[in-house]
């Protein structure tokens, strides 16, 4: 499996080169910097987490990431439905994103589970 604080950083280059090949329009822009923010701070929350000094501290930091991912699925969408470009790279930073929910959500679970243990 692939390293996850390698993997973030790689779903924030995708992010990065979604929101450079946008158009210049306003309403791109506009939802391209809010996509840019959420998208590129789910590596920071992973890594920040990383150095979490408890479980609870490591837990908020996911739930954090989990929050900014969301966000940025909402923005991807956005742009999916009124960009007039291809949508492909779109796909596919969502089907990262669902991933990356999926990896999220399943660590916060076990680390919850093992601290009522």
């Amino acid at each position: 499996m692939m390293d996850l604080r390698k993997r973030t950083k790689e779903f924030a280059l995708m992010i990065i080169k979604i929101y450079s090949s946008l158009s210049k329009t306003t309403e791109n822009q506009v939802l391209g910097k809010q996509l840019l923010r959420s998208g590129t701070s789910v590596g920071a929350h992973y890594r920040e987490g990383c150095r979490a000094r408890s479980n609870a501290e490591f837990i908020s930091k996911l739930e954090g990431g989990l929050q900014e991912l969301e966000e940025t699925q909402y923005w991807l969408e956005l742009l999916i439905e009124t960009a007039k470009s291809d949508s492909s790279v779109f796909q596919e930073a969502l089907k990262e994103s669902d991933e990356l929910i999926a990896i999220f959500t399943t660590i916060v679970k076990e680390v919850k589970f093992k601290g009522k243990k």
